[in-house]
């Protein structure tokens, strides 16, 4: 019977303290209680690749014949690199989310999660930089001014990612035949598809906001 070690994340001590997040990921791994010989809980942001817990899980998987079990590839890191070091760190990983793929397909995945935040930053500055152009001061003490350069950053972010995304839900309505904002967003999230927030967890709510925005 295989052996786990289970690895949790949450990002901040409210997290951690409260449970949010942290239930969830228990439930996700549950499947897999009776194979579990440890767990370790991280609380640490997901841009810092300095995890003594980790580490230690890390430790004792290669120590026991285990494989590193996580709820979600994103509770490891959205980093490609980090993933890739990860990889050749000798120890299997198993994410409940997709638990037939390999750490190769993790990295894959970085990729896309990675290149859409770079494209929303990208999208930010070119939106501040357009109205910048058209003379609204950024950082100016008229908050109306920097509140209306925020939205307008913010809402072409959206319009761009609805008119990317939109296609894909298109088609899950044509294969499907349903239109449900519950089947659509299970099927995005089976799809791997990237939430705006970077992760492949679709609401019914963000399914419906982007198909607002897309039509």
């Amino acid at each position: 019977m295989a052996k786990y070690v289970a690895y949790y994340r949450v990002s901040t001590d409210k997290q951690g303290a409260s449970g949010l997040g942290l239930e969830a990921q228990q439930a996700a791994v549950a499947p897999y209680a009776t194979q579990i010989i440890h767990s370790f809980t991280e609380i640490e942001s997901g841009k810092d690749n300095d995890r003594p817990q980790l580490a230690a899980a890390i430790a004792m998987a290669k120590k026991a014949g285990a494989a590193l079990l996580i709820a979600k590839v994103d509770r490891l890191s959205r980093k490609v690199g980090f993933l890739f070091a990860l990889r050749d760190s000798g120890v299997n990983i198993v994410a409940a989310d997709m638990p037939h793929a390999g750490t190769l397909e993790f990295g894959v995945r970085a990729i896309f999660a990675q290149h859409e935040r770079e494209e929303i930053s990208r999208r930010t500055k070119a939106a501040l930089a357009a109205a910048k152009a058209r003379g609204v001061k950024l950082g100016s003490p008229d908050p109306a001014k920097a509140s209306a350069a925020g939205i307008e950053a913010v809402q072409a972010n959206a319009d761009a990612f609805a008119q990317r995304v939109g296609p894909v839900v298109r088609e899950i309505i044509a294969k499907t035949g349903s239109k449900s904002l519950r089947d659509i967003a299970a099927a995005l999230s089976a799809r791997g598809v990237c939430t705006p927030r970077g992760n492949t967890t679709w609401s019914p709510s963000q399914v419906a906001n982007l198909m607002r925005r897309a039509a």
